[in-house]
C-alpha cells in the first residue's frame, strides 16, 4: 500500500467507535486478502488525513491491531500487516454452497476456450516456434524514437488519436507496403491494429454475423479460428496439400453454401510452410470475386523469404476488392510492440475502424510515432536485412545438421 491512498468505510452514524470501526476494517482486509502478510500499512497520519479522522483514532486503531495480532510496529521503519496472523482461515458469512466449490464468482461464465500458447522452451533459441530472436531488436534505437516522441509530441501522442492509428505510422507502412508488397496503398487503405490478433478481432466483429460460414485452412492458425469461432462464425476446414490450401474443396463448399470469408497464408502456410502456387492463387480470386466472399490472407512473415524470388501477397493482384490483407510487425521488430494492420478497400477500412473505435478505442500513439521515425530513417530496413541474413544462416545450419544426423530417415 506504499504510496497509496488507503480507504476503508467507517460510519459516524454509528454507536460503534470510529477506532473499532478503523480496526475491524483492516483486520476483515487482511482476512479476505486485501492485505496480505509482510505489506506495509500507511502511516497514521496518512491515514488519519485520507479517513478525515484524528490522528489520535488511527493510533488508537493500530495499538488495537497490534494487541489483536494483525499488525506489527517496527521503529525506525514503521507498521507492517503480521506474517503470522492469529485468525489466518477467512470467516464465513454464508453457508457453503452445496456443490462445495470453493468460487467467488456469483454468476455463470460464458463457454469455456483453450487458447494456445506460444513455447517458452529452449527451442526458441534455435528460432524453431516463429518467434524473432529479440536480441536482434534495435532496442537503443527505439528506445531513443521513442522518447523523442513523448518528449517533442507529448500533447499530440497523449491525448485520444484516431482510432485508425498514428497517421505518420500508417504513411510509413504505406510506403513500405508499396515497395515490398506490390500493393498499390495510401493511409486510406490502412488500419493499425493490435498485432494480427487484433486486426482478425476487428474483421471478426466487423465482417461476420452468427452462423456465417468461414473456410480456413487444416491444418491452419489455431488463435485465427478460434477469433472468427468467438465472433459465432461457422468454421469449415479446408485441407492443405504441398500446393497450399485446396482450392477445389473451397469449390465445392461454395456450390453447397454461401462462403463470408475464408482465411488463408499463401506465403507461407502455417503451419506447413508450403507456398499457395500460382494456378491456385488466380483461381482463389476468381472464386471470391464469383461467390462474394472476403479473403482474409495472413501475411505474418513476408520479410523471410530465402530462395527464389520474393513471392507477392494476393493483395498485389487483387483488381476486385476481395482481399483484406493482414500483417504486423511482430516478427520484424518485437511481438511485444502489438503493432499489426490491415490493408483493405477505404470502405473496408472505414466500417472496420468504426469497430475498432468501439473494441479497443486507439492504440498506442507514443509508440506509433516512434515505430514510424524507425521506418522513415531507414532503421527498420536495415534491421530486416540483418535478421535475414542472420537467419538464413541459421536455416541453413540447420538444414546441414539435419541432412548429417538424420539424412538416412
Amino acid at each position: 500500500m506504499l504510496g497509496w491512498d488507503f480507504p476503508v468505510s467507517i460510519d459516524p452514524q454509528t454507536s460503534v467507535p470510529i477506532f473499532v470501526q478503523i480496526a475491524g476494517a483492516v483486520s476483515g482486509d487482511i482476512r479476505r486478502g486485501r492485505l496480505r502478510p509482510g505489506d506495509v500499512m500507511p502511516g497514521t497520519r496518512t491515514l488519519a488525513r485520507t479517513l478525515g479522522v484524528h490522528r489520535n483514532t488511527v493510533i488508537a486503531a493500530y495499538a488495537e491491531l497490534v494487541a489483536e495480532g494483525w499488525i506489527t510496529t517496527e521503529n525506525g521503519r514503521g507498521t507492517f500487516v503480521a506474517k503470522t496472523l492469529p485468525d489466518p482461515r477467512p470467516r464465513r458469512f454464508t453457508a457453503v454452497p452445496e456443490t462445495g466449490a470453493d468460487s467467488s464468482v456469483a454468476f455463470e461464465l460464458g463457454p469455456g476456450i483453450v487458447v494456445a500458447r506460444c513455447s517458452t522452451s529452449l527451442l526458441v533459441a534455435y528460432n524453431l516456434t516463429g518467434l524473432p530472436d529479440l536480441r536482434l531488436v534495435p532496442t537503443k534505437a527505439l528506445a531513443r524514437a521513442w522518447r523523442r516522441s513523448i518528449e517533442r509530441r507529448s500533447r499530440e501522442v497523449l491525448a485520444y488519436g484516431p482510432p485508425e492509428g498514428h497517421p505518420r505510422l500508417r504513411a510509413a507502412l504505406a510506403g513500405m507496403l508499396s515497395a515490398t508488397r506490390g500493393l498499390v496503398i495510401d493511409e486510406s487503405r490502412l488500419l493499425i491494429t493490435r498485432g494480427t490478433q487484433g486486426g482478425f478481432a476487428v474483421i471478426a466483429h466487423g465482417l461476420l454475423r452468427p452462423g456465417d460460414v468461414v473456410a480456413i485452412e487444416d491444418p491452419g492458425y489455431r488463435r485465427g479460428r478460434q477469433m472468427m469461432s468467438l465472433a459465432g462464425a461457422r468454421v469449415v476446414p479446408i485441407p492443405v496439400d504441398a500446393q497450399g490450401l485446396s482450392v477445389d474443396h473451397l469449390a465445392a463448399l461454395a456450390e453447397e453454401q454461401r462462403i463470408r470469408a475464408v482465411l488463408v497464408t499463401p506465403h507461407h502456410q502455417f503451419p506447413t510452410t508450403v507456398t499457395l502456387s500460382a494456378a491456385r492463387r488466380v483461381r482463389l480470386l476468381e472464386l471470391a470475386r464469383r461467390h462474394r466472399f472476403a479473403v482474409i490472407e495472413d501475411d505474418y512473415d513476408h520479410e523471410f523469404h530465402y530462395d527464389g524470388r520474393p513471392i507477392l501477397p494476393l493483395a498485389s493482384a487483387d483488381g476486385g476488392g476481395t482481399v483484406i490483407y493482414v500483417g504486423s510487425l511482430s516478427k520484424t521488430l518485437a511481438p511485444g510492440l502489438r503493432l499489426g494492420y490491415i490493408a483493405a478497400a477505404p470502405e473496408v477500412i472505414a466500417h472496420l475502424t468504426e469497430y475498432r473505435t468501439l473494441l479497443d478505442t486507439q492504440g498506442d500513439q507514443v509508440l506509433e510515432s516512434a515505430v514510424a521515425e524507425l521506418v522513415e530513417d531507414g532503421e527498420v530496413q536495415r534491421h530486416v536485412r540483418r535478421m535475414q541474413r542472420i537467419y538464413r544462416a541459421r536455416r541453413d545450419a540447420m538444414a546441414a545438421l539435419l541432412a548429417r544426423e538424420l539424412g538416412g530417415a
